[in-house]
C-alpha cells in the first residue's frame, strides 16, 4: 500500500529512513536540513526509536559509530560545514566496516557561506573527505521522491557492504515540496550481523576497531576495503539517461542541476540541436564506463553542468579520456544554473 503526500524533500528523506527501519538518529541542527532533525525528534519516540540532539556534529558522528557497532540501523544528517566536522568519525566508521547512513543537504561555501543550494561538496563526498584510503557509496537524489527512495535503498546498501552510505542532496531539493509516494509496503532487507557488538555470552567476543599497532594490520584492512570497493564498482553503478540515443551533445549533471539541464535538453531539441543528458545517480561509484560508451558511439561533445567550480567535471574528463571536447558551466556561491545562459552556448559548439 502507498499514499501520496505533498512534503518537502527533507521530510521525504526522514520518512524513507523510518520505512527502512532506522531506529537511531543522532544529529545537530544546521540550515537547510533542520526539518529532518525536527521530524525525527517527533517520530523516533513514536517508532520505539532513539533521537538525540548531540552537542555538536563531532559528537553526533561518534554516537552513530557506537550504534552502528551494536548492529543498529542508524543515521545522521547535516549540511556542508557540519559534514566537514564529521570527517574524522566518518573515516573511523569506514575503517571499522560499519554500516550507517549519512546525509549532507549541501549549501553554498566554502566557510560558513550561505544557506542557498550548492554542489561544491562533491570532492569531499566521493574522494573520501577524511584521512586514509576509503570511499562512501554516494547517492544523489534530484527530487523529494528520490529523497525517500534513495534513503530506503541506502540502508540496505550500507548493511549489504558494511559501509557508510551518503545521501548527497542540496538546499533546494531538501526544501522543495512535491508529491511523494510513501511506499508502506516496502520492507527493508534482513541482513544478519554476526559481527555486531551484542554481548559475548556463549560466543567469542567480537572486535571492531580502526587501530592496529602491528606491522601488517592496517595494510591488511586497506586491502579488505579496496576489495570491497571493487565489488561496489562492479555491481552498484546507477545512472539515468535522457534522449542520449542519438545525441550529438550529452549533458552530464546530477541532483538539482539535472532538473534544470533536462529543460535545456528539451529546448535544444526544439531548435534541432540533438542534445541528451546522462544523470549520475551514484556519484561513487561513478558511471565512467557509460560515459566511455557514449563518446565511443555517436556523442560528439560533453557538457557538464554543476553548482561548483568544476568538481564532477574532473571525473567526466577522466572517463572521456580525451575522446570528445568537454564544455562546462559552473555556478558558485548558492546560484543555480541558467537555461538562458547555457542554451546559446550550444550553437557555438562545433561538431565534427
Amino acid at each position: 500500500m502507498a499514499n501520496k503526500q505533498l512534503i518537502k524533500g527533507n521530510i521525504a528523506l526522514a520518512e524513507g529512513a523510518l520505512q527502512a527501519g532506522c531506529r537511531y538518529y543522532f544529529g545537530y541542527p544546521i540550515t537547510p536540513q533542520n526539518e529532518i532533525c525536527e521530524f525525527m525528534a517527533l517520530k523516533m519516540p513514536q517508532s520505539d526509536g532513539v533521537f538525540v540532539q548531540a552537542e555538536s556534529e563531532v559528537a553526533a558522528i561518534n554516537m552513530v559509530m557506537g550504534a552502528a557497532a551494536a548492529g543498529a540501523r542508524v543515521m545522521t544528517t547535516t549540511s556542508s560545514p557540519g559534514f566537514s566536522l564529521m570527517q574524522e568519525g566518518v573515516s573511523y566508521i569506514a575503517a571499522a566496516h560499519l554500516p550507517c547512513v549519512l546525509a549532507n543537504v549541501q549549501r553554498g561555501g566554502p566557510g560558513l557561506g550561505n544557506i542557498a543550494p550548492g554542489q561544491a561538496d562533491y570532492f569531499q563526498a566521493v574522494k573520501g573527505g577524511g584521512h586514509g584510503d576509503y570511499h562512501l557509496i554516494v547517492l544523489a537524489p534530484a527530487s523529494p521522491q528520490e529523497m525517500f527512495d534513495f534513503t530506503f535503498l541506502a540502508f540496505d546498501l550500507a548493511d549489504k557492504y558494511r559501509t557508510p552510505v551518503l545521501i548527497l542532496s542540496d538546499g533546494i531539493v531538501g526544501q522543495m515540496a512535491e508529491n511523494v509516494e510513501i511506499k508502506d509496503s516496502l520492507k527493508p532487507e534482513t541482513i544478519s550481523k554476526p559481527w555486531a557488538l551484542t554481548g559475548a555470552r556463549g560466543r567469542e567476543a567480537n572486535v571492531i576497531r580502526s587501530l592496529w599497532l602491528n606491522e601488517t594490520g592496517v595494510e591488511e584492512n586497506n586491502f579488505r576495503l579496496q576489495d570491497k570497493y571493487k565489488i561496489i564498482i562492479e555491481k552498484e553503478v546507477r545512472f539515468e539517461e535522457y534522449m542520449t540515443d542519438d545525441a550529438d551533445i550529452v549533458f552530464i549533471a546530477y541532483g538539482l542541476s539535472s532538473r534544470i539541464t533536462r529543460g535545456i535538453v528539451d529546448k535544444a531539441r526544439k531548435q534541432n540541436i540533438r542534445a541528451g543528458m546522462l544523470r549520475p545517480i551514484t556519484l561513487y561509484p561513478f558511471p565512467y564506463d557509460k560515459i566511455k560508451d557514449l563518446v565511443s558511439r555517436q556523442c560528439k561533445a560533453l557538457f557538464v553542468v554543476e553548482m561548483s567550480a568544476g568538481q564532477m567535471l574532473e571525473d567526466v574528463k577522466l572517463a572521456n579520456e580525451g575522446r570528445a571536447p568537454v564544455y562546462f558551466d559552473g555556478t558558485l556561491g548558492g546560484r543555480m544554473p541558467s537555461e538562458e545562459k547555457i542554451l546559446p552556448q550550444l550553437k557555438t559548439i562545433k561538431l565534427s
